[in-house]
């Protein structure tokens, strides 16, 4: 895994058109936002073998923004959950572009507790803009949704490697991302808030995106010197998507890897591995200091 990734092409532009300063992270967004780019499904088919999908969350309805099942991967049964986005508009209508409702995250919680009763790794591919604002969605319990499986994937007690393979959208990519492993690729992003509504808030102008993107430190390396992550996947030289094969071979790596280093250890210590992990993020503090 690369820790000192190649920097793409400079872009230079939003979704809209609109002229922006370029600079390395906006780069990446635009990237991570291409529409060509490899989406859940394409890296599952590309993977694993035998995905076998599974619908419903047995409370509400299936939401097509989230796509999971049990898979095999080099030979051992896996489940495989991630957020998958649409690639043509009517993919996109149905996929609602990738955002899920909250019986998308409940749908995710039901496949993660059937991992955990049949004692399988789980893997979890994070793409999404963020969870669906809509009113309907939070008239069925969006934020409770998706508080619930961060409670929730912190207990489970089989190993959970979330990679970011897009757009890592604030609580709507966290609620899949509470894993033991946490890896980006290189051209992805992960943030609390996306980088039009940040420069719309802080600057009161959203055409200030890339301003406010390089503000945010958003990027796969900035978040690995900081902790957040764990690792950065390489990806071919302009992008995933100029090579998805190749690009979906460097995730398998990285999956093989993290499932050799987490697959001896007892419950109790992944359960304890990623407790510690999620409860130093953000704690700047040295032990011992002032005292």
């Amino acid at each position: 895994m690369a820790e000192n990734p190649k920097l793409p092409p400079s872009l230079g532009s939003t979704n809209d058109g609109a002229a922006q300063p370029s600079n390395p992270t906006w780069d990446r967004v635009l990237l991570a936002r291409h529409p060509k780019r490899p989406h859940t499904l394409d890296y599952i088919n590309r993977i694993f073998t035998g995905f076998s999908e599974l619908y419903g969350d047995r409370f509400f309805a299936d939401d097509p923004a989230v796509v999971g099942g049990m898979a095999s991967f080099e030979g051992r049964q896996a489940m495989v959950i991630g957020q998958q986005k649409g690639r043509d508009t009517k993919q996109k209508l149905h996929r609602n572009f990738g955002m899920p409702k909250p019986e998308g995250y409940r749908k995710a919680m039901r496949l993660m507790r059937l991992a955990d009763k049949f004692r399988r790794p789980i893997i979890t591919f994070l793409d999404t803009p963020g969870a669906y604002p809509g009113i309907d969605a939070e008239e069925r319990g969006q934020a409770e949704a998706i508080a619930v499986n961060l409670r929730e994937m912190s207990r489970l007690g089989v190993p959970v490697v979330s990679i970011v393979i897009g757009e890592g959208g604030s609580g709507g990519a966290l609620g899949l991302g509470v894993a033991n492993r946490v890896y980006m690729l290189e051209n992805a992003y992960y943030s609390v808030i996306s980088p039009e509504s940040c420069a719309a808030i802080i600057y009161r102008d959203s055409g200030k995106a890339a301003e406010a993107a390089r503000a945010l430190r958003m990027a796969a390396s900035d978040l690995k010197s900081l902790g957040l992550i764990d690792g950065i996947i390489p990806e071919p030289p302009e992008g995933a998507h100029t090579d998805p094969d190749k690009a979906a071979e460097f995730v398998k790596q990285a999956i093989r890897t993290a499932l050799e280093e987490l697959s001896s250890r007892t419950d109790k210590e992944l359960i304890d591995d990623r407790y510690k992990k999620f409860r130093e993020m953000g704690n700047f503090f040295e032990e011992g200091k002032g005292a």
